[in-house]
């Protein structure tokens, strides 16, 4: 499955991968929060978002802090894909 979603992340447009990677370095954020890192504007952002779904690489959860706002992480595949855990080595 990492294959399909290595595929899926090469076809995206620079500004879903740059969303990938600022979601990769720093957590789950809010779309406030993705905008304020990536200094994209809020309507790239969504589109970059919207995209990451489709490829079902980033979820969508509520923000309790506000519910007006939701977080956005990546999936455990994708988490995976991006080397994180990565405790094997070739021996």
């Amino acid at each position: 499955m990492a294959e399909t979603q290595e595929e899926g992340l090469d076809d995206l447009p620079p500004s879903a991968k740059l969303v990938f990677k600022v979601l990769e370095y720093n957590g789950p954020l809010t779309q406030k929060g993705i905008v304020q890192e990536s200094m994209l504007s809020a309507r790239t952002v969504r589109y970059a978002l919207e995209r990451l779904e489709g490829i079902d690489v980033v979820d969508e959860d509520v923000y309790f802090a506000d519910a007006r706002q939701n977080l956005y992480k990546l999936t455990e595949p994708a988490q995976e894909f991006t080397g994180e855990d990565a405790s094997c080595t070739a021996d």
